[in-house]
């Protein structure tokens, strides 16, 4: 009973700031105009301060754990690999092999995942999975613009992909976080506490918005892939992914609680927009996105709740 409440506790929050804003917007309070324009300012703004708060708050030599950024690195490019040549085999059609592809192996680490490692842990943990998103979200970046251009029958731009990375506001203030925390910079308090202060409404204006960004719309035929896309991304890549952590690699506590994190976390919401960007199926892109979401609430409760009935956690 103990094991479901701490699940319970670090799900069901995530759930109700969610529903929030899925009600706000049934309400007519928010339109998609508005939900899109908060989605920019997370990204652009409130998103890069908490995460630089994170990583410059953090001791440099607790947050930066080359073990878990070699796993998770080479976990996510395995992953890859092997969705290149099963996908092609199973799905015929080439804009949906993109789109699959995108959504199984592209988490939302940032703003579905960051709240989950938060709640099941902090200090040092939240630092590590900052500098994890430093690293991982690039590699999301490069190698979903690389999986969309191929299976749309065009040549990857290197350049246009190369600048998404360098200009990533994400991206921008891991790197600016890092610096100040390994040059050992201090802040004045009155920057401390407003740098503080608008991290702290980061996670849930996040997840209202992202609960304000799901549209409930008919399957159609979209329901073989969407089975495939849903299975893969919150069962089986969570389970191979926690299955050699735990106990091939060892991992736990802290470091468990980020590889969960961020592997069994829904498609990431970006994956809708570069998929309707690039000519993919998108959309097959925004059930997945969709689906997942609300789906992930129930199977993210089964694997913290399996992980500490386990003793891992």
């Amino acid at each position: 009973m103990q094991n479901f409440l701490i699940s319970f506790n670090v799900v069901f929050p995530i759930f109700l700031m969610m529903v929030l804003g899925f009600s706000l917007k049934k309400l007519s309070i928010m339109n998609d105009t508005t939900v899109k324009q908060m989605n920019n300012v997370i990204f652009r703004v409130f998103l890069p301060v908490m995460i630089f708060k994170n990583i410059y708050e953090s001791e440099f030599s607790q947050a930066f754990n080359p073990k878990l950024i070699v796993f998770a690195v080479s976990a996510v490019i395995i992953c890859i690999g092997i969705l290149f040549v099963i996908i092609p085999i199973t799905v015929k059609e080439n804009t949906k092999r993109g789109v699959l592809i995108q959504a199984i192996f592209r988490s939302n680490f940032v703003i579905f995942g960051l709240p989950v490692t938060e709640a099941l842990c902090a200090g040092a943990a939240i630092g590590s999975a900052s500098v994890l998103i430093a690293i991982i979200v690039p590699i999301f970046n490069f190698a979903a613009v690389i999986t969309l251009e191929v299976f749309n029958n065009r040549k990857p731009n290197i350049f246009k992909i190369l600048k998404g990375i360098v200009t990533n506001p994400l991206i921008i203030s891991s790197v600016l976080g890092l610096i100040i925390c390994f040059c050992n910079i201090s802040f004045p308090t009155v920057i401390e506490k407003a740098i503080g202060s608008i991290s702290s409404i980061t996670t849930p204006l996040a997840l209202i918005m992202l609960g304000a960004s799901i549209h409930f719309k008919t399957v159609g035929s979209n329901l073989k892939y969407l089975v495939i896309g849903l299975i893969s991304r919150l069962i089986l890549i969570p389970a191979i992914c926690l299955g050699f952590a735990a106990y091939v690699f060892n991992f736990r506590g802290a470091e468990l609680a980020i590889i969960l994190s961020l592997f069994a976390s829904p498609t990431a919401v970006s994956s809708f927009t570069m998929a309707q960007q690039m000519g993919g199926d998108d959309e097959l892109a925004g059930q997945l996105v969709m689906f997942g979401t609300c789906a992930s609430v129930v199977t993210v409760f089964m694997w913290i709740l399996i992980t500490v009935q386990l003793g891992l956690l």
